[in-house]
């Protein structure tokens, strides 16, 4: 017997023990356990801690307020990182009662603080007007002018090549 077909014999058995190996068990779904094999369950949301902690987050951030001119409280600048502390110790409190973020009861309450901090920024819409003449005719042009120096180069591009070739 030639070694190659003895090579190709041993392939194939080879695939027949593992072609069996694999269908010899029994559905994908009787194998495997769907069920989620973690047992403990969800402790329930406790509000009433929540609302007292988010209150503490509330009068921190109040107090540190406090120390900026009300002048700059539109001024994002000013108070970014106090914000971020704020809202990451409303985020921390509400896991720390089981709670998810944000639900209502944050929200509402952020609601709250924006309000008080926050109701005189609002800024005025945005008043959208043409480009001085000037600067409108310069837009305009500047693609005109390129379109037609593209036509421009192919025409003398291909006039050239019927000259070469």
């Amino acid at each position: 017997m030639d070694s190659n077909h003895f090579d190709a014999l041993k392939l194939l058995f080879c695939f027949l023990l593992v072609n069996t190996w694999m269908l010899s068990g029994t559905s994908a779904s009787d194998s495997f356990n769907l069920e989620p094999t973690i047992t403990w369950q969800r402790r329930l949301c406790n509000e009433s801690r929540l609302r007292w902690d988010v209150e503490v987050c509330g009068e921190d951030f109040k107090r540190v307020m406090a120390y900026i001119d009300p002048l700059q409280w539109c001024n994002l600048t000013h108070f970014m990182s106090e914000y971020h502390i704020f809202t990451l110790c409303t985020e921390t409190k509400s896991h720390n009662v089981d709670c998810y973020w944000p639900n209502p009861l944050v929200e509402s309450y952020i609601i709250r603080i924006h309000k008080h901090f926050f109701s005189n920024c609002t800024t005025e819409g945005v008043k959208w007007g043409d480009p001085p003449d000037d600067t409108l005719t310069i837009l305009i042009l500047i693609p005109v002018f390129l379109t037609l120096a593209m036509i421009a180069l192919v025409v003398w591009c291909s006039k050239r090549s019927d000259l070469l070739a």
